[in-house]
């Protein structure tokens, strides 16, 4: 019996500020994990992956992490994701002065 996909986004950090980063269905890197693509396809998350892990000269660490349907988009499903959307823990900035995951 075949396990069921689990949905995907792509993440990866940016190779020049070390900020987590998110693929958009439109080929563009974005900070916000409610922006990503939501992949429904075990096959079509692989092309992602493979494409995002070919732009070696803007990103690092190119991986796939769970993620659900949110109201607002996708939505981080482990902690450790939840935790990584919201950016850097020992003061508030970048991300976390901005707004709330």
């Amino acid at each position: 019996m075949s396990r069921q996909f689990t949905p995907k986004v792509v993440t990866a950090n940016d190779l020049l500020e070390g900020d987590v980063i998110y693929l958009t269905a439109d080929d563009r890197w974005t900070r916000a994990h409610h922006e990503a693509e939501l992949i429904e396809d075990e096959a079509h998350a692989q092309l992602r992956l493979l494409f995002a892990a070919a732009q070696s000269d803007r990103v690092v660490g190119a991986c796939l992490a769970d993620a659900r349907p949110g109201p607002n988009g996708p939505e981080p499903v482990h902690f450790r994701e939840v935790f990584r959307a919201r950016g850097p823990s020992n003061y508030p900035h970048g991300k976390q002065e901005v707004a709330h995951v």
